[in-house]
């Protein structure tokens, strides 16, 4: 009924209502983040990936089978940086996304990029073998070389964030968002120690307010 009378609300000002499917602490944590941020509408579609069978309205967004997705009016998109451009450029300006004569805005594509390119895809092998794989092919070759890939390119983030607060200069950035979703992926299902200035930095991003309400609507729906 919230979400409905939430639904309600929104179109009766005129506004779009973005849906995003994904939830819980998926790649869509991004775009949900990104949407509180800029104080945008939208729901969540709440997709489980490990179901034997999925949503066939979910399959008709993606015929790919992989979270996140969105839909905003006749706009279908996939893969969850490209989703975050979207939004800022869709229906900014935002603080988010520095503007491209600002001086910091080479550092925040580069970490944009990095979150996922550079990190978070490193880890999906390792989740899978650990999570997923038969026994005895969990501690592989592809999932060590990947978790040493994950540890040299974190440097990059621990040299940035000796020199500045956010990964973009003194400004929280949508490349914060991406790079906070995978050192918290990388803790959470990867084993990954993170160090004094990362654990620090990762306080100051999640404790953001756009970030709880966003983890509190990403689980709607969601059984305990």
């Amino acid at each position: 009924m919230a979400l409905l009378w939430l639904s309600s609300v929104v179109v009766g000002k005129g506004q779009p209502m973005i849906t995003v499917w994904g939830g819980q602490t998926s790649r869509s944590i991004r775009v949900v983040w990104v949407l509180e941020e800029m104080g945008l509408p939208y729901l969540v579609r709440q997709v489980d990936m490990l179901a034997a069978e999925q949503d066939p309205e979910f399959l008709a967004v993606n015929p790919a089978d992989y979270i996140p997705a969105i839909q905003d009016g006749d706009v279908i998109m996939v893969e969850s940086i490209a989703i975050m451009e979207y939004l800022m450029a869709r229906y900014g300006p935002t603080p988010l996304a520095p503007a491209p004569h600002d001086p910091n805005f080479a550092a925040y594509q580069q970490f944009l990029h990095l979150g996922e390119a550079g990190l978070a895809t490193l880890m999906m092998p390792v989740v899978v073998s650990r999570f997923i794989a038969p026994e005895a092919e969990r501690e592989n070759w592809g999932a060590t070389w990947c978790l040493r890939s994950f540890q040299k390119r974190l440097k990059l983030v621990s040299q940035r964030l000796a020199n500045s607060p956010y990964l973009a200069g003194e400004t929280f950035t949508a490349a914060d968002i991406s790079v906070t979703y995978a050192l918290n992926l990388g803790q959470r299902n990867c084993g990954i120690t993170l160090g004094h200035a990362e654990q620090a930095y990762i306080a100051r991003t999640t404790g953001r307010d756009a970030y709880k309400r966003a983890m509190e609507r990403s689980h709607e729906g969601v059984s305990t």
